[in-house]
């Protein structure tokens, strides 16, 4: 396997100046979905070859994670044993599984906690609570309303504090805001990103650019739908000085923690170019490609890694 095990772990290391140029020259939409993508094949690639390295660590020591069959030592000893990597890889898979495991029961709990706070909310696409502190998030998941009538993709929830804080206009770009992050599933990238930086601390910088680019992509969708780019970023400005943000960073919110200042500065100039994918010869180009080069070659490590050590294992014993 050689350093092709260890090549996944270390390429997440090019996701910071990735991140700041897909952020900032990209459009929106095309930077959550490259990014997501990118953090998610990263993070599966890091992951298995932790993996790996367990099974190269602990091939040689009692309660080795293969096939009885290999109870043999001749067998066990002909396969690479790296017992100091070993070792250290069982530690970090093991931080990879607890991370996880929290991340997912908060964030159900979470979602539970604010389900339970619609229960006696009429049905309906829009919910207003009524509190006194302001804010506004989307909350993704399948709604019926009276006689079965589905309201896809989930609600949008506001409370009275936070529309008091804006007029009709700005009401209407809120609206807009959160009813792009439903439909756009913007929830599924937020997700997708935290839990591979979960799994790859080098992923980190992926993931607060996916939450600002997701919260841009959803500007622009407001912006477009009610044509009042300057209407859209007041909107923003306002909700950003009294909102509290969302119960969870992986719920979509109107003036969620971040670059609001970025987000009002982009409002305020032209929509951004709608180009699927940067040319070649800029700064951008050349960092979208070399991302999904290192992408690619992760992944390749990764595959390498795992059929070289499949065919040692084979050819050395009855796996």
């Amino acid at each position: 396997m050689g350093v092709f095990v260890l090549l996944p772990l270390l390429l997440p290391l090019t996701a910071l100046p990735i991140a700041r140029l897909a952020e900032r020259h990209l459009h929106p939409r095309v930077a959550t979905r490259l990014l997501s993508a990118l953090a998610a094949v990263l993070a599966v690639c890091s992951t298995v070859c932790l993996g790996l390295l367990v099974v190269v660590g602990t091939v040689q020591l009692p309660g080795h994670p293969l096939p009885d069959a290999w109870a043999d030592q001749e067998a066990r000893t002909t396969a690479p044993y790296e017992e100091a990597a070993g070792k250290g890889a069982v530690v970090a898979l093991l931080a990879v599984a607890v991370s996880w495991s929290t991340s997912a029961r908060r964030h159900r709990r979470v979602r539970r906690r604010a389900e339970h706070a619609l229960a006696g909310v009429p049905d309906g696409e829009l919910a207003v609570l009524t509190d006194e502190a302001a804010y506004a998030y989307a909350l993704p998941g399948q709604r019926h309303g009276a006689g079965g009538a589905g309201i896809a993709g989930g609600r949008i929830v506001v409370s009275t504090a936070m529309l008091a804080c804006l007029d009709a206009g700005e009401r209407a770009a809120l609206v807009a805001h959160e009813r792009a992050h439903l439909a756009g599933h913007h929830h599924r990238y937020l997700l997708a990103v935290r839990f591979a930086a979960r799994a790859n601390p080098l992923l980190m910088p992926l993931r607060s650019a996916v939450a600002y680019s997701a919260e841009r992509w959803a500007d622009e969708e407001a912006a477009r739908v009610t044509g009042e780019r300057r209407v859209v970023a007041r909107a923003i400005g306002k909700a950003a000085l009294v909102s509290r943000g969302t119960p969870t960073p992986t719920l979509a919110g109107f003036a969620a923690p971040g670059p609001v200042p970025r987000r009002v500065a982009a409002l305020l100039e032209p929509a951004p170019s709608a180009v699927s994918w940067p040319p070649v010869f800029t700064a951008v180009g050349l960092a979208a490609w070399a991302a999904a080069a290192g992408t690619l070659g992760s992944a390749l490590s990764s595959a390498n890694a795992t059929v070289t050590l499949f065919l040692v294992l084979k050819a050395a014993g009855p796996l």
